[in-house]
C-alpha cells in the first residue's frame, strides 16, 4: 500500500537534542535511545470515517517524534497500519448498503489527501491488514503450535492467545485485572464469552462467518485475522524484534497496545517489545469527548474544504501538550490562525532578534517529552520582538521559518 507524497524538510545548523519521551509503561519521562536507526510503529485508521481531529492530533504526535530525531542525525524507520479489515468496517458497510472493500480504499485515500495537506512526513511503510494475512497466518499458527494460543471448542473455528504465555501481561498498561476487564469490553474484547481460559485472552483469528470475507489460514481453517495479531505481526517483519517507539492514541493503551506486545514478546522471547509506549490524548468539542456515537466529530478534510488553512489546523492541535486530553472549539482556532498570521508576518522581516538562541531554544522545548507550548511560547516572543523593532540578526527570519518548518512542520 503506497503512503502520501512527502515534502522537503529544512535541514537546520548545529546539531538537535536527544529526545525523552514519557513511556506508560514506566509511568515517567525517559530518553529514547535508539541504536542504529530509530524505528517506530504508529497504529493507523480504520478506514470506515473520515479523518477526523483525533486522528490528526494523534498523528501529528508522532511527525514530531520523527522529526525531533530526524533533527538529531538518526535515520528513521517509521511503519504505519491501515486496519483495512474490521468489524467497525464491515458493520459501517452493511449500514450504508456498500462494499466494504470500496468504502476502506476510499477512506485511505481521503486519509492520506488529509495527511499530505498537514505536512506529516510519510511513514518508510504503510501496510494494510490485508495484504499482511500471509504473515499473520504463520505467527499465529507459532502460537498455536507453542502452546500459547487455542482454539474453542464451539466449532466456530475462533482461536485465543492465552495471556498465561506472557507472565508480564498488564505491565504496559498497569491496570488492575477489574480495570482491564472494564475496557475489554468497552474496547473491542469479548471477556463475557463462554469457553475462554482467561476472559482477557484476546482474539487471533476469527473462523469464517456466513457472509464475512475470509481468507485462506492454512492449518488455522478460513477466517480473519484478530485486531492486536495484525500489529504485532506488521511491526515484527518491517521492523525487528524490539522497537523503539510503539504509539498510538491513549485510548489504545489497552486492550490493543498490551495484547499486541504481548503477542510480539512471546513470537520473540524478547522484552519489553518497545522502549517506549508513548500514547497521545483524546481530542474533544466543545467540553465533550469527540467520538462517532455522540456525532461531533469534525473531520480534517471538511475543514480543508471550508478552506481553513490546514497549518491553522497543525499549529491549533500542538498548542497543549500531546499527552493531555484537550477540547477543540471555535476559539483555538481563532488563536491558531491569528498566532500563523502574526508568524508569517514576522518571518517577511529582513532581520529579527537572533536566530541562533531562538533555534536552541525551541530544540530545548521539543526534546523535553515534546512540549509544544513551550517551544511556541519561545516562538510567540520571538515573534513579538521581532515586530517590536528588534531587528539585530539579518539571518533570523529565515531560520525562524525553517524551525517551525523543519520541527514543527508548520509551513509559513
Amino acid at each position: 500500500m503506497d503512503a502520501w507524497t512527502g515534502h522537503q524538510v529544512p535541514r537546520l545548523p548545529g546539531t538537535g537534542q536527544p529526545l525523552a519521551l514519557y513511556d506508560s509503561a514506566r509511568g515517567a519521562v525517559h530518553p529514547s535511545r535508539p541504536t542504529g536507526a530509530a524505528t517506530m510503529y504508529v497504529c493507523g485508521i480504520t478506514p470506515y470515517d473520515a479523518t477526523h481531529l483525533g486522528h490528526a492530533a494523534t498523528m501529528i504526535t508522532f511527525d514530531l517524534v520523527q522529526r525531533m530525531w530526524r533533527d538529531n542525525g538518526h535515520e528513521v524507520r517509521y511503519v504505519q497500519n491501515v486496519t483495512d479489515i474490521d468489524d467497525p468496517l464491515l458493520e459501517r458497510a452493511a449500514r450504508d448498503g456498500e462494499d466494504w472493500v470500496v468504502l476502506a480504499m476510499r477512506e485511505t485515500a481521503l486519509f492520506r489527501e488529509d495527511m499530505e495537506a498537514l505536512r506529516m512526513i510519510p511513514p518508510a511503510h504503510y501496510v494494510g491488514a490485508v495484504e499482511s494475512i500471509p504473515a499473520i497466518v504463520g505467527k499465529v499458527r507459532t502460537l498455536v503450535e507453542e502452546g500459547a494460543a487455542y482454539r474453542l471448542d464451539d466449532g466456530t473455528g475462533d482461536i485465543y492467545f492465552d495471556i498465561s504465555a506472557t507472565p508480564r501481561f498488564g505491565y504496559e498498561s498497569n491496570l488492575s485485572r477489574e480495570q482491564m476487564l472494564t475496557l475489554s469490553a468497552e474496547r473491542g474484547g469479548d471477556p463475557g464469552r463462554p469457553g475462554k481460559r482467561d476472559p482477557l485472552d484476546p482474539l487471533l483469528w476469527r473462523g469464517a462467518r456466513e457472509g464475512e470475507p475470509a481468507w485462506d489460514g492454512d492449518s488455522l481453517g478460513p477466517g480473519r485475522p484478530g485486531w492486536h495479531i495484525e500489529c504485532a505481526s506488521i511491526a515484527l517483519d518491517l521492523l525487528g524484534q524490539t522497537i523503539d517507539v510503539q504509539g498510538g492514541g491513549n485510548d489504545l493503551l489497552f486492550p490493543h497496545h498490551e495484547c499486541s506486545a504481548a503477542h510480539a514478546e512471546r513470537l520473540t522471547g524478547q522484552a519489553p517489545f518497545a522502549q517506549h509506549y508513548v500514547h497521545a490524548g483524546m481530542i474533544g468539542l466543545d467540553g465533550e469527548k469527540m467520538s462517532k456515537s455522540k456525532g461531533n466529530l469534525v473531520f480534517v478534510s471538511r475543514l480543508r474544504a471550508d478552506h481553513v488553512d490546514p497549518m491553522a489546523l497543525r499549529l491549533g492541535l500542538v498548542a497543549d501538550h500531546y499527552r493531555s486530553d484537550r477540547t477543540w472549539t471555535d476559539e483555538v482556532l481563532k488563536t491558531a490562525q491569528q498566532r500563523l498570521a502574526r508568524w508569517r508576518e514576522a518571518a517577511a522581516y529582513a532581520a529579527g532578534p537572533s536566530g541562533g538562541e531562538l533555534l536552541a531554544d525551541v530544540r530545548t522545548r521539543l526534546a523535553d517529552d515534546l512540549d509544544t507550548p513551550g517551544a511556541l511560547a519561545v516562538l510567540d516572543a520571538w515573534a513579538d520582538a521581532t515586530l517590536a523593532g528588534d531587528n539585530t540578526d539579518p539571518a533570523a527570519p529565515a531560520l525562524f521559518a525553517d524551525t517551525v518548518d523543519a520541527l514543527l512542520g508548520i509551513r509559513l
